[in-house]
């Protein structure tokens, strides 16, 4: 198996709190999803007292809300879901839709004209599609979206829970100006990462190299404290060299190797405090840029 050893790169972030803006305001809420479209940060979803169908936009460079006036095939209300986005496209897939029932739908939203649009996406050549699901990572890489893990319920009656934790992994390529899209089965190597939902995914690019960086999640009463690193190139999976090390996987052969590392990296100083604890929702992202905005998430109480 391939070891790899890096060394962690220690940033010096600051948390500052974001004051004095204006416009509707979302309401508390967790389970949701945000991501950045330039200047705008989208928020869609989520749950508190009932399942949030509500899409709020937040304009950075103002400090403004707004609420877009939609059109088109409105999905409904989710929690737990996967959102990317690909320039003005931005993808919905699967989720919450009410209690003990999950989705495996898969909607765009185009942000120029707040138009949404169902997608039918075709089945892989071999093997069925995603089943219903909720608390998988679906990340974007290129032109492609990589689906892994998540919840499932096994229970035909949804009042009657059965929970199946996955670890499956599906790719999904998208084409400009096309909403012809088919869902892959990679073909990996390697023992994969545990099945898990609540995890965490980005995508790092290193020397040409793509890696999909899978962190933590929940299996029934065990949270993963390791994680899987993937190299977009050849999927490969990884046991981490020390306890919260995250593991990898890279894509193109989908391989999934081993991250070591003699001691885990330590916390950076900040000269302010960090936002309350709370359970990592929102996920906002701004790739390539210099800020990450947090909203919302689930602590004591329900925050915005």
């Amino acid at each position: 198996m391939e070891t790899l050893t890096e060394t962690p790169v220690v940033l010096q972030p600051r948390w500052k709190r974001v004051l004095g803006w204006t416009g509707p305001v979302p309401r508390p809420r967790h389970g949701h999803r945000a991501v950045s479209i330039k200047e705008l940060m989208v928020v869609f979803g989520g749950g508190n007292e009932g399942i949030v169908d509500e899409l709020h936009v937040y304009n950075t460079a103002t400090n403004q809300w707004f609420i877009p006036a939609v059109r088109g095939d409105i999905p409904p209300g989710c929690a737990a879901y996967g959102f990317v986005c690909d320039g003005t496209r931005l993808l919905v897939f699967g989720g919450m839709v009410e209690y003990g029932k999950y989705s495996n739908e898969l909607y765009e939203l185009q942000a120029s004209r707040w138009e949404w649009k169902r997608l039918k996406a075709k089945s892989p050549k071999k093997g069925p599609p995603p089943c219903p699901r909720l608390g998988h990572s679906f990340s974007l890489i290129g032109s492609r979206c990589y689906l892994f893990g998540g919840l499932a319920n096994d229970s035909e009656d949804p009042k009657n829970n059965i929970p199946r934790y996955l670890n499956d992994l599906y790719s999904l390529e998208l084409k400009p100006g096309s909403t012809v899209v088919s869902w892959e089965i990679p073909a990996t190597t390697g023992p994969p990462p545990p099945p898990r939902e609540s995890h965490t995914a980005v995508m790092t690019n290193r020397g040409g190299v793509s890696r999909l960086i899978i962190y933590g999640g929940m299996n029934g009463i065990n949270i993963c404290g390791r994680g899987a690193f993937s190299e977009v190139s050849a999927f490969k999976t990884c046991l981490p060299g020390f306890p919260g090390a995250p593991c990898a996987i890279k894509i193109s052969k989908v391989i999934w190797p081993t991250l070591t590392s003699t001691t885990p990296p330590s916390p950076p100083s900040s000269s302010a405090s960090p936002p309350a604890t709370r359970r990592a929702t929102g996920r906002p992202r701004r790739s390539g840029g210099y800020k990450v905005r947090t909203w919302g998430g689930f602590g004591y109480k329900v925050r915005t």
